[in-house]
């Protein structure tokens, strides 16, 4: 049985874990949770290590301090390949991103290495964003899409499957930024591998409870990365 493992980074999700931990393990018997709790407040990470107690399928890792997505996401993808499973998924703790959708995601990695779940691939499937906030999302992919030439309509997306040996073809330690810039630089750099992309829609609804933790300076992040991108692409050094 091929063996996975869903990285879900946290900070002060205290309200969310203990719900969507058992409901993300029953979609597959090959499915592992890795926890990566940065220190948060609320203690989330006191909760999965209690959880983690009982079911030896929930793994924690902490960090001292809140250290951002990307460099979680790197952490989660090393330690998938250093245990030996075969593929990993992103996904959030907040119950934006539909556990029930993990199947689909998992059968399509036979033939794919990267499985996105998009909100745009089929019109727009987002609920209970602001009007400002799906516009800057939307049209953030649209600029990303079409200076990079990456033909991803969803490249903010953060609820994706991996297949381990595509990972492996990457340098992660470019990986370096945070946020939407990781999310647009990870495709990026999958497709410009060769690597086999699938976008699926989900319907995206927005979390139940807690803050997001989207800001400014991310953004700013991204759109600087879209233009570095480009010129690295026509520079042939990506």
């Amino acid at each position: 049985m091929a063996r996975g493992l869903v990285i879900m980074p946290t900070y002060n999700e205290a309200d969310n874990i203990e719900k969507i931990i058992p409901v993300v393990l029953a979609q597959s018997p090959e499915l592992d949770i890795l926890v990566i709790d940065d220190n948060s407040p609320d203690k989330t990470g006191d909760i999965v290590e209690a959880i983690s107690r009982q079911n030896p399928r929930v793994k924690l890792i902490r960090r001292e301090k809140k250290l951002g997505l990307g460099t979680a996401y790197v952490l989660g993808f090393r330690y998938a390949l250093e245990q030996g499973y075969d593929y990993c998924f992103e996904m959030d703790a907040d119950f934006s991103h539909p556990p029930e959708k993990i199947p689909e995601m998992i059968a399509l990695l036979k033939d794919y290495d990267l499985v996105i779940g998009s909100r745009y691939s089929n019109g727009i499937s987002i609920v209970n964003w602001p009007m400002k906030r799906l516009l800057l999302s939307y049209f953030a992919c649209l600029y990303a899409r079409k200076v990079t030439g990456c033909p991803v309509r969803d490249l903010t997306a953060g609820f994706k499957a991996y297949r381990c040996d595509m990972l492996r073809k990457l340098d992660l330690n470019q990986l370096r930024e945070d946020g939407y810039g990781f999310q647009i630089e990870i495709d990026f750099l999958i497709w410009r591998k060769g690597g086999r992309i699938k976008e699926i829609p989900i319907i995206f609804t927005e979390r139940r409870a807690g803050v997001s933790k989207m800001s400014r300076r991310i953004i700013w992040r991204a759109f600087i990365l879209v233009l570095r991108l480009r010129l690295q692409r026509l520079l042939g050094k990506v």
